[in-house]
């Protein structure tokens, strides 16, 4: 029965990601077997995706060294081969360097990752301003200034629910779907104000290489600037209750000519 079990687990782990690769990648979200971070479409981003591989190198650098050192002496100085402990203590260089390289390490890997950090938090000089609440379980949205100033709207997930149950075929865009997508501007800096009316939500979209919670009672910001066009989703990354999983973002980037368009025509429909 252990066995069947067994057999029956890889079968069903085996056909959702047979399934998955005949569905295709997501348009503006995870590929089929991604095991990266997304490269995105803005320098925050692109500064993670290279912040994250110089750290691994790191690591792993450290890892084979440490380790090596370690399987070397053990291998190269055991019992059977004639060799006796060493009875020294306190080398001054050995502690000087296993003090000093771990430093310079720490300060190395400590430098970049502080200057992007800085740069994710500077929310000023903005092009645009945005405010996002999360609500259980969908997204508001009201553009403060710019041409579509006074514009609001829900972002409610459109995933047809044949879906969700599994009685029909499943899209590229399985759960990150909405009827009302945020627009911005292409180039732009965006501004995004963000607080919630019930729970703590998160808005996370990683090809901008954004991710603030949204905590009820505070206004907190933060920004991206897309240098491509096109539709990218994310979804809220806080545990929220028990539709979490059906609360996307996605965000259309256009030109500036797109957007004026849509702005007017946003604001035509409000005043029907």
């Amino acid at each position: 029965m252990k066995k069947l079990r067994g057999l029956l687990g890889f079968a069903a782990v085996f056909g959702s990601t047979a399934a998955l690769a005949q569905i295709g990648d997501m348009p503006g979200g995870p590929k089929v077997a991604q095991v990266n971070l997304h490269p995105g479409v803005t320098e925050i981003a692109a500064d993670i995706y290279w912040l994250h591989w110089m750290m691994m190198i790191i690591c792993t650098v450290i890892f084979i060294g440490v380790f090596g050192v370690m399987f070397y002496s053990i291998w190269a100085h055991r019992k059977s081969r004639g060799h006796k402990a060493a009875t020294f203590h306190e080398h001054l260089g050995v502690e000087l360097a296993w003090t000093v390289i771990p430093f310079l390490i720490v300060i190395g890997m400590a430098l970049p990752a502080t200057k992007t950090v800085v740069a994710m938090k500077d929310t000023s000089s903005a092009d645009l301003t945005i405010k996002a609440t999360g609500y259980q379980w969908k997204w508001g949205y009201e553009y403060l200034d710019g041409s579509a100033k006074g514009v609001h709207f829900l972002s409610t997930m459109t995933t047809p629910n044949e879906q969700i149950m599994g009685g029909a075929e499943k899209s590229n865009t399985y759960l990150m779907e909405v009827d009302h997508e945020m627009v911005v501007p292409v180039g732009k800096k965006v501004r995004l104000v963000l607080t919630a009316a019930d729970v703590i939500h998160s808005w996370y979209i990683p090809e901008l290489g954004v991710k603030q919670d949204a905590i009820p009672g505070f206004l907190r910001d933060t920004w991206f600037r897309a240098e491509k066009t096109g539709t990218y989703r994310g979804q809220c990354a806080e545990l929220c209750g028990q539709n979490h999983a059906f609360m996307p973002i996605v965000v259309r980037v256009v030109s500036e000519e797109d957007y004026a368009a849509w702005s007017k025509e946003q604001k035509t429909v409000a005043s029907k």
